[in-house]
């Protein structure tokens, strides 16, 4: 074994630990201790700076250009609390009631794509790393619709494995990125009426499509237009962000209005109308996701290179 496999191997089971002891500890912990806990670890991590820290800083510096460096830094704070609030409200989702994750989610302008789903169409919605996604799907599998969904291979492969059985767990189905059979599956899923919601700010595949995004260009996935294209299901924009009211803290599922396909130009080739119309489809998604931003930066929650700035220099 080399040097370089066996520290790989050290971090992964490290990671494993890490994993599952979060999972017990927040089902296990009072909640309003561990909410303070992870807030002393998001402000200690932010105090501490690193790559990450740095990372997201440069995100949300696009957001909110007008920002003083003082202003930013408050940024950069809320923006590792809403992240570490992330991932306790996701370890803890299993343990909670049907009530609790029923009641705590308000849904605002989704009035088409449910009448799309009671009509027996499939839709898709394009979302962004924005609030708690684990959340909003585990409401749809309640309260709107069952959830047919895409994951990123995590490593190591025992924490990818737990993730599936969590979200699978929460009512999900939820299939492989970059698996050949992914696509295809999904296209039988949204012509049986499924919703297929797709995380798409971030373009995993090297395929994406380049977009305008907080005043730079940036590439997106472009699955969510592409499946909406090939199949005429509605593909629907939806971001989510918290609020806290009398009601407590509320995660606000925002479904915006749908994207239609651009008609067909005389003379133009199927393909070349298809390609256009992901494009146009996926920029007008990347706006409403960018104006969501600006809204709720600190429910941002990309620490990774976004940027064609970031992208070089990382």
């Amino acid at each position: 074994m080399t040097p370089r496999t066996s520290l790989r191997r050290t971090r992964d089971r490290f990671v494993t630990t890490a994993f599952r002891l979060g999972w017990r500890l927040a089902r296990s912990v009072p909640e309003p201790l561990a909410v303070a806990a992870c807030t002393r670890v998001a402000d200690r991590v932010t105090a501490r700076g690193g790559k990450g820290v740095e990372q997201l800083r440069r995100n949300l510096s696009r957001a909110r250009p007008e920002a003083t460096p003082a202003e930013l830094d408050a940024l950069v704070r809320d923006g590792l609390r809403s992240y570490t609030r992330y991932w306790l409200d996701a370890f803890a989702l299993p343990g909670w009631s049907r009530e609790r994750i029923v009641d705590t989610v308000r849904m605002d302008g989704g009035e088409a794509l449910r009448a799309e789903l009671a009509a027996g169409r499939g839709a898709v919605a394009f979302l962004g790393h924005l609030g708690n996604w684990d959340h909003g799907a585990a409401w749809s599998a309640h309260d709107l619709h069952h959830v047919v969904t895409v994951a990123e291979r995590l490593r190591p492969e025992e924490v990818y494995e737990e993730f599936l059985a969590f979200r699978r767990g929460l009512g999900m189905e939820v299939l492989p990125l970059g698996d050949p059979a992914t696509f295809p599956t999904l296209v039988r899923r949204l012509r049986a009426g499924a919703l297929v919601p797709l995380l798409a700010d971030r373009d995993l595949s090297a395929t994406g499509v380049e977009v305008d995004f907080l005043g730079d260009h940036v590439r997106m996935a472009p699955g969510p237009a592409a499946l909406a294209v090939l199949t005429g299901a509605g593909l629907f924009p939806m971001t989510l962000h918290h609020e806290v009211g009398a009601q407590g803290r509320v995660l606000v599922v925002v479904t915006h209005p749908r994207v239609e396909v651009p008609p067909r130009r005389t003379g133009e080739s199927v393909r070349g109308h298809r390609d256009r119309a992901i494009a146009a489809m996926t920029q007008a998604c990347a706006d409403v996701l960018a104006a969501a931003v600006r809204a709720h930066p600190d429910e941002w929650h990309v620490l990774q290179p976004v940027f064609p700035a970031d992208l070089r220099s990382g």
